[in-house]
């Protein structure tokens, strides 16, 4: 009989070892998502930043980039952790979990909180970076992000094609008589934006400014619950090792000797602390030692 419950004992802590394995999987893989994503938003959707009066939202892709790398290698070092079942490899995991839950937290909230911050960003800088800044010398960046925003949202001036009126852009002698810039043409050929009519210029309810709006919002979101959410998942990994990382010790049971060394192992088995998730500290409960 003792024997069958030496044996259930060692089922329940390989058991309880595999699925820390198992979670620090699932663990690099949103580091993973993490990394990918905020390399996404500046590769695809950098051409909008120059648009922006704040450099927020490009700071928090890179805190997500440098959150997600940070993650990965993290996550090879819990594997190698749990696998050589060191403690001084587990403690460092620990520690460097803390300092990516409060990293990829702030990412989050960074991104919530210009979210909120969002609309009235734009509709105070948008139309003046239209009126005063696009076409002029030095703010070629300024008028490529234009181009493109105005070509990939199908829309032209922040507000509406009128905004274009009185640009200083347009009322130069560098628009050689456009009424609009080429990149509102439904259809972009040279000098097209000569032609303003409703058939040849996109006419959108709201203009560039809604549409930016809702991409920003969108994608900031997106950001904000992916970092949050990963934190919270390292949160709860981090339960599974307990305070500091540190294993619990092996309890001498009738019958079985211990040594020196034997502090970390059972055989070759991983003992988790007693602050362990709730419902495997239960399990571990079931079965007495």
């Amino acid at each position: 009989m003792a024997h069958d419950k030496v044996e259930q004992d060692d089922w329940l802590i390989l058991y309880l070892k595999y699925l820390l394995f198992v979670f620090n999987f699932f663990f690099w893989v949103g580091g993973a998502a993490v990394l990918a994503v905020g390399v996404w938003t500046l590769v695809e959707k950098s051409g909008y930043l120059s648009v922006l009066a704040s450099s927020t939202f490009a700071a928090s892709a890179y805190i997500l980039i440098f959150a997600g790398a940070l993650v990965m290698v993290t996550g090879f070092l819990g594997f190698g952790a749990i696998i050589r079942e060191d403690r001084s490899c587990l403690s460092t995991y620990f520690c460097l979990l803390l300092v990516i839950f409060l990293v990829e937290l702030v990412a989050g909230v960074l991104a919530h909180v210009y979210y909120q911050r969002l609309s009235d960003e734009l509709k105070q800088h948008l139309t003046r970076t239209l009126s005063e800044n696009y076409g002029q010398p030095g703010a070629s960046e300024i008028t490529t992000s234009v181009d493109r925003l105005q070509q990939d949202f199908k829309c032209c001036g922040s507000n509406s094609s009128a905004d274009w009126q009185h640009s200083t852009y347009i009322l130069s002698q560098e628009a050689e008589g456009r009424q609009v810039p080429d990149s509102c043409c439904k259809t972009v050929v040279a000098r097209c934006g000569q032609r303003a009519h409703p058939s040849n210029i996109y006419k959108v309810e709201g203009g560039c400014i809604t549409k930016l709006e809702q991409f920003l919002a969108n994608h900031l979101l997106l950001m904000g619950a992916v970092g949050i959410g990963v934190a919270c998942l390292q949160k709860h990994e981090g339960k599974c090792l307990g305070p500091g990382g540190q294993l619990e010790p092996v309890r001498k049971r009738p019958g079985r000797s211990t040594s020196v060394g034997s502090d970390l192992r059972n055989g070759s088995h991983l003992l988790l602390t007693p602050e362990a998730p709730a419902a495997l500290s239960l399990m571990a409960n079931c079965v007495p030692l």
